[in-house]
């Protein structure tokens, strides 16, 4: 398979793992944390429903970067473009939710997306080189 294609799927499999991931723990903040729910759909949450958003984008940045790298082991370029990606979709997703966050959420998210996203890598290629080494 071309390398260019290898890319594309890796990255396009880092999308589908950060939603997900994403949703689910969405689901469970719902569930766990007082109020989240009624204060979701105007997007009036309290300073630990924040926080609570901003871990929720942390594990889902580092899963998606983990699965990057396990699906394409042998291109390591392909979770620097999937930093980006993620990067350039959720600019226009923060700038139209601009007025509904304070500025420090925006800056939080967007600056931590791509260095979480290697952070995953970086636990994958660890865990990997322990799992070969073990071997």
């Amino acid at each position: 398979m071309p390398k260019s294609i290898k890319i594309v799927l890796a990255v396009l499999l880092g999308f589908v793992v950060w939603f997900v991931v994403a949703t689910v723990a969405n689901l469970f903040i719902r569930a766990s944390l007082s109020g989240y729910a009624e204060a979701e759909p105007a997007a009036r949450f309290t300073l630990p429903m924040l926080f609570a958003r901003l871990v929720v984008g942390a594990v889902g940045s580092a899963a998606a970067g983990l699965a990057c790298v396990l699906a394409v082991r042998t291109v390591p370029a392909a979770v620097n473009v999937l930093a980006v990606a993620l990067v350039l979709f959720f600019l226009p997703v923060h700038y139209s939710l601009w007025a509904q966050f304070p500025i420090w959420y925006h800056v939080v998210f967007l600056v931590s997306l791509a260095p979480l996203v290697l952070v995953g890598a970086w636990i994958a290629r660890l865990f990997s080189g322990s799992v070969r080494g073990a071997a």
